[in-house]
């Protein structure tokens, strides 16, 4: 057993662990998702396969070798939004800057939020991060606006005719209003959630964004990420979330949000 060591070059570990890596951040990618039912049905047929091959089952060995030739485009077509979203977080350049935020523009959302889910009107607002998010803001109005309650408010309004599209904040200012978001295609998703919920869902799981959902339904506010929706219960709650994924730097700090992509 240990002459096989004796072949054993860093370059074999090395491989060992990239394709280890690999392996991991697909599972990550595809967790919590579709594609897992799809990889799963995947690899039933392929060892249908194997067993028609080796039962010498003429038939089904001629419909499989049929079926798994064309197994990279099928793969191409069924994972193409998990492919893209695989992409664009390897092309995710390392260096980037961590997006930090400061208080009084949390402070403002945090507000709006609440004041819009006690009176049970609907809002969907989008925090850009390192994904940029110009393929989906072309059906909304630019505003390139700072970022106030009162503006938030006014625009998720049911008066207002941008009321039922999404708001995109970036680099600390309210930039485009009215939005219109892909909506998830994943069958699992809860049925008790609307169009708001889905779009928010839709898009997280092809980008990087957070999106914040106000139920005019059941007044409830959900933070969306990565496709996972989870409900806040308080302010509190929804502060120390948002503390967790932009807050960046010395914990100890004075002024723990600082500058968030630029924002004054």
């Amino acid at each position: 057993m240990f002459e096989s060591f004796r072949y054993f070059r860093w370059q074999d570990i090395l491989d060992i662990l990239v394709v280890a890596f690999i392996i991991h951040q697909l599972i990550s990618i595809i967790r919590g998702t579709r594609s897992v039912q799809m990889v799963v049905g995947i690899g039933i047929l392929t060892i249908i396969y194997f067993l028609a091959s080796v039962l010498d089952l003429s038939a089904l060995l001629w419909v499989m070798q049929n079926f798994l030739s064309s197994i990279l485009l099928i793969v191409i077509i069924v994972f193409q939004q998990d492919i893209r979203r695989a992409l664009t977080q390897v092309g995710r350049s390392p260096f980037q800057k961590h997006i930090e935020i400061v208080d009084k523009q949390m402070e403002e959302i945090i507000r709006t939020l609440f004041y819009l889910a006690k009176r049970r009107i609907g809002a969907l607002i989008v925090i850009e991060r390192e994904t940029s998010l110009g393929d989906f803001i072309e059906s909304g109005f630019k505003l390139d606006a700072v970022l106030t309650k009162e503006l938030l408010i006014s625009i998720f309004m049911p008066a207002s005719p941008l009321h039922d599209g999404a708001v995109l904040i970036s680099e600390g200012r309210i930039q485009h209003a009215g939005c219109i978001l892909p909506l998830t295609q994943n069958p699992y998703i809860n049925k008790r959630y609307g169009t708001r919920h889905r779009a928010a869902i839709g898009l997280t799981e092809e980008t990087d964004a957070v999106v914040l959902v106000v139920s005019e339904e059941t007044q409830e506010i959900s933070i969306v990420r990565h496709g996972a929706l989870t409900t806040i219960e308080d302010e509190i709650g929804l502060t120390k979330s948002l503390q967790a994924i932009f807050m960046v730097g010395d914990s100890s700090s004075s002024q723990p949000w600082k500058n968030w992509l630029g924002g004054k």
